[in-house]
């Protein structure tokens, strides 16, 4: 079975984004309807996937990610507001046996993402 995981890297400080608020949704049509909150520990990982299983289905999800209160927390002197406050990772399942890992790399300036394993 698989499971849908994820990372985050503080691009900015070279460092894993630990204590980075996220939230889990499922999209269905015009909807978003809230599965899972985690909070990422020391390596910029949660201590469990965030679905695995039968809690894993064939659909759109979202991944929203608080940034700005991270790079905040870290007493970062940002412009408010600042550019980037809340990430949002759409992205699709189509196999629910394949692992999906969604790891963010973020600074206060951009963010990248990819499908890893």
């Amino acid at each position: 079975m698989g499971r849908l995981t994820t990372h985050v890297l503080d691009t900015a400080h070279g460092r894993p984004g630990a204590g980075m608020a996220i939230a889990l949704f499922i999209v269905e049509g015009n909807s978003r309807l809230p599965l899972k909150a985690a909070v990422t520990n020391v390596d910029g990982r949660c201590d469990a996937p965030l679905l695995d299983g039968d809690s894993l289905s064939v659909g759109t999800y979202e991944l929203v990610f608080d940034v700005g209160a991270y790079f905040s927390s870290l007493g970062i002197d940002l412009p408010q507001p600042s550019f980037l406050n809340t990430v949002v990772l759409r992205f699709g399942v189509a196999d629910t046996a394949a692992d999906y890992h969604v790891p963010l790399l973020i600074s206060p300036w951009g963010y990248t993402t990819y499908r890893g394993s």
